[in-house]
């Protein structure tokens, strides 16, 4: 049944003429995904934004093939997806008007962690960008935030934001420009290797895509919208990072850009990003954590908290990786996910709120305390 489920979802991503804002029109209006496939055309010529090229295509049966063979690539990657109504789905992207109806993934890593931070640059990084990335790279890990850091593995900046993170023992995640099935840039093949057991690599584009111009302006969207900010390390007046911290922007998130001499072309974008108010200067990781409202003491706490997972059983330690996987999860969920009953759940959620590990929201919505 999950794989059928699965079936529609793929389909739905591969139909023409079906972006991101017709999908959600079709499946606010017949109420679920496997209905759209079995809608009558004059039905859904009533929809918004549905015209009878675009009905043709969704009643024709070659989006569920092309599903059922995307399915062999997951099923033998071992590849996640996360369709926008599923409760794993990133929720900060979530909040994103144009995000992704569906994401793939290769690696185990969350993608709903309390701090996300967003790095990108030029493709010809000066050492004294990566000095800069390095820095504050280093600074997040052992003032003990543990951000996952989100790149596009490019060239640059990109590269060594994600070989600077895997080095200072964080999770980082590459948001690629094309399907799973190759890696682009092809250089980049051990690197990426290594993100996937450090981390992850995802993507909106089905396996068979190729690394098209346009898909490169469509991955910064995903780089900007999984973070709570964007840092901006070296760009020239023009570029791809000018435009993700455009899109960063757009989602009223925050952006910072590094600083440089007037002088020097790779510092041109972050100097008029800073002059034009569309990112906060910043020059070290102390920057960060005021900007970002990020408590030093706390994270302190935290730090220690997490050695004592210890002393935890693991009854308690299944339910506490289940709650930092989910950005929030209901009790409900909790004791589906674990196939416990519901007496256990109750008891060994309360302990661990007793511990200081989860903090219980309204509606029975429990949140982790450590992330």
């Amino acid at each position: 049944m999950k794989e059928e489920n699965l079936k529609y979802k793929l389909a739905l991503s591969f139909i023409n003429g079906v972006g991101i804002h017709n999908a959600k029109n079709l499946i606010a209006y017949i109420g679920s995904v496997e209905g759209i496939f079995k809608e009558k055309k004059g039905n859904l010529l009533k929809i918004q934004g549905i015209g009878k090229i675009t009905a043709e295509n969704i009643i024709d049966k070659s989006s569920l093939i092309k599903a059922e063979k995307e399915i062999e690539f997951i099923k033998k990657h071992k590849i996640k997806t996360y369709f926008y109504l599923d409760n794993d789905y990133p929720f900060k992207l979530k909040q994103c008007s144009d995000a992704p109806i569906l994401i793939y993934q290769i690696g185990e890593v969350g993608l709903n962690n309390s701090k996300i931070l967003s790095i990108v640059g030029t493709r010809k990084a000066t050492p004294y960008g990566k000095d800069i990335c390095d820095n504050l790279i280093a600074g997040l890990s052992e003032r003990g935030h543990n951000p996952i850091i989100v790149s596009g593995l490019a060239y640059g900046i990109d590269s060594h934001a994600h070989k600077s993170a895997i080095k200072n023992n964080l999770k980082t995640v590459a948001v690629l420009a094309h399907g799973l099935n190759t890696i682009y840039p092809s250089t980049n093949r051990t690197l990426a290797k290594s993100i996937s057991r450090n981390g992850a690599l995802i993507t909106e584009f089905p396996a068979e895509q190729k690394a098209e111009k346009a898909n490169f302006v469509k991955r910064n969207r995903i780089i900007a919208g999984l973070a709570d900010a964007t840092i901006v390390i070296e760009s020239g007046s023009k570029g791809g990072a000018l435009i993700t911290a455009d899109i960063a922007n757009s989602y009223n998130r925050d952006v910072f850009a590094v600083p440089g001499k007037i002088t020097d072309k790779y510092s041109e974008g972050c100097n008029k990003l800073i002059k034009i108010n569309k990112a906060a200067l910043i020059e070290k990781v102390e920057d960060i954590e005021y900007l970002l409202g990020w408590d030093i003491k706390k994270e302190k706490n935290k730090v220690i908290q997490k050695k004592l997972f210890n002393n935890l059983n693991d009854t308690e330690t299944e339910f506490l990786n289940i709650i930092e996987k989910h950005h929030e999860i209901d009790i409900d969920q909790i004791s589906i996910l674990t196939k416990k009953p519901m007496s256990v759940v109750s008891s060994t959620l309360l302990n661990l709120e007793f511990a200081g590990f989860i903090k219980c929201l309204p509606g029975k919505i429990y949140k982790s305390t450590i992330m």
